[in-house]
């Protein structure tokens, strides 16, 4: 398998629908962790990390945006504020097979406020306006915005009423609500997804006001049962860190969100043996420049979750001499270990 330039695999008109979409994550849906998440589920949205304008205009292009191509759909997130540079990014994104480009609009980070993006657009949305613009003129895949229902204290729905309403006349038709205000001030990344109230209501309030628009909703999302609920009032739901530390809650996705009766049901034990290959060309490829068995190995962690010896397995792949050796083996024989995997 390459990672290199690859070309998209599947055609716009057989790209599924975004009913279900795992979260861009800061450190975690690297393409390692996209092409994992691949194994378990065959028609959810992957989505990058956020990448910055400033890495792709200034930087090493190839490595943030390699991938590979079973991992369509896959959705690139730019975080940036100035439009030439995003239009310029998002081509990019496009050339590398991207299936869509999606703007940051709800990343609290105060290093990312610095940049003057993330969740702080979203008091500027004439200016995320002409970046939505700038980017559909540049490209024919989707482009797309991630934001908050509010930034600070303030919860009026008006607010994100409007900005929806502004962005949607640049011509955006798909919005991902994070159910939360953000809090620019005060509180961490990690309180900003815990502390301001989810606020459900205020999504399915947009799609009530605007039908035509595509609205997902994310946030504090955990069970299937609860995803079947959201259904009932936007189009689609993306999950976040339950997703991450806990990935077998996307087993059975294909077939029951999907419709994919088809769909080959695997067993974790499978979905280990199907990344060996993957790793296998991976360390051969990078091995020497850095890329080392736990870059990838440490996004499985959690396919064990909620089974009898879960705790085993995941100590053997965290053994960092039995990862030193750099042999993808070590999936299996962590796997022996869960005799209930299989």
């Amino acid at each position: 398998m390459s990672s290199q330039n690859p070309a998209a695999v599947l055609p716009a008109t057989s790209l599924p629908s975004r009913r279900l979409s795992v979260a861009p994550m800061m450190d975690w849906t690297d393409r390692h962790c996209r092409m994992f998440h691949r194994q378990i589920t065959r028609h959810t949205w992957l989505y990058t990390e956020m990448v910055t304008t400033g890495a792709l205009v200034y930087g090493d292009v190839e490595r943030h945006l390699r991938y590979d191509g079973a991992e369509h759909p896959v959705a690139l997130q730019l975080g940036g504020s100035d439009p030439a540079d995003l239009a310029r990014s998002a081509k990019l994104g496009e050339q590398w097979g991207y299936d869509e480009i999606n703007l940051n609009c709800g990343c609290p980070s105060e290093r990312v406020q610095k940049g003057a993006f993330g969740a702080c657009l979203m008091g500027e949305p004439q200016l995320v306006a002409d970046c939505v613009k700038a980017m559909r003129d540049a490209v024919s895949v989707d482009v797309t915005v991630k934001h908050r229902i509010g930034i600070d204290y303030n919860e009026e729905y008006g607010f994100v009423r409007d900005f929806v309403g502004t962005i949607a006349d640049a011509g955006c038709r798909t919005f991902i609500v994070h159910a939360r205000n953000a809090v620019l001030k005060g509180l961490s990344p990690k309180e900003n997804r815990e502390i301001p109230p989810l606020r459900y209501e205020v999504a399915y309030q947009l799609k009530r006001e605007f039908p035509a628009l595509e609205i997902l909703i994310n946030g504090g999302i955990r069970t299937d049962e609860e995803i079947a609920l959201h259904l009932q009032h936007v189009d689609g739901v993306m999950l976040g860190r339950e997703a991450y530390h806990n990935p077998w809650v996307m087993a059975d996705w294909d077939r029951r969100f999907h419709g994919d009766l088809e769909a080959p049901v695997k067993t974790r034990l499978q979905v280990l043996e199907a990344m060996l290959p993957y790793i296998a060309e991976q360390l051969r490829l990078y091995g020497q420049h850095g890329l080392k068995l736990n870059s990838i190995t440490r996004h499985m962690l959690g396919i064990m979750t909620g089974l009898p010896g879960a705790r085993a397995f995941r100590q053997l792949l965290s053994d960092s001499k039995k990862l030193a050796s750099g042999d993808p083996a070590l999936l299996l024989e962590a796997a022996a270990r869960m005799p209930a995997a299989a």
